[in-house]
């Protein structure tokens, strides 16, 4: 067996410049298959207890807005989004204590109460197209 001393020689020749780049390299390289994709990581959970889209039903028992409008969410882990219509933000808690803030163009509520299974309630208020209102709500899912 004859071994070569030209692959040694090349890498010999090799600037400081280039050894640093092929060692920066192989680090990134490294970090990338060593490294789960955070996205993925995320990406698997259990479902919970509350997941799934809500169609919460708003009364209104204190001021002049409209005296019942019907709005659906979307539950996914501990948040709770939009399921159609206006912009909805807020959260969950394993317990099913529930907080939200809604708002559809110069409109704006918040909300808490509770879910329980399938269904809740809770009482909400707002400013609604310029009217201080407030009432209460009812979710069931599915």
């Amino acid at each position: 067996m004859t071994i070569s001393a030209e692959p040694i020689a090349s890498f010999a020749n090799f600037g400081r410049a280039r050894v640093m780049r092929w060692s920066f390299a192989a680090a990134v390289l490294v970090a990338m298959i060593g490294t789960p994709n955070t996205a993925d990581a995320r990406g698997v959970r259990r479902a919970g207890a509350y997941d799934g889209t809500w169609n919460v039903v708003f009364v209104t028992r204190v001021g002049n807005c409209s005296s019942t409008n019907s709005v659906p969410f979307t539950v996914w882990g501990h948040r709770v989004s939009s399921a159609g219509g206006g912009k909805v933000t807020g959260g969950i808690s394993a317990s099913g204590v529930v907080s939200v803030r809604i708002s559809v163009g110069l409109s704006a509520a918040s909300g808490s109460g509770r879910l329980v299974g399938n269904s809740g309630s809770g009482w909400w208020r707002g400013i609604i197209l310029g009217d201080r209102c407030s009432g209460s709500w009812q979710a069931t899912r599915g």
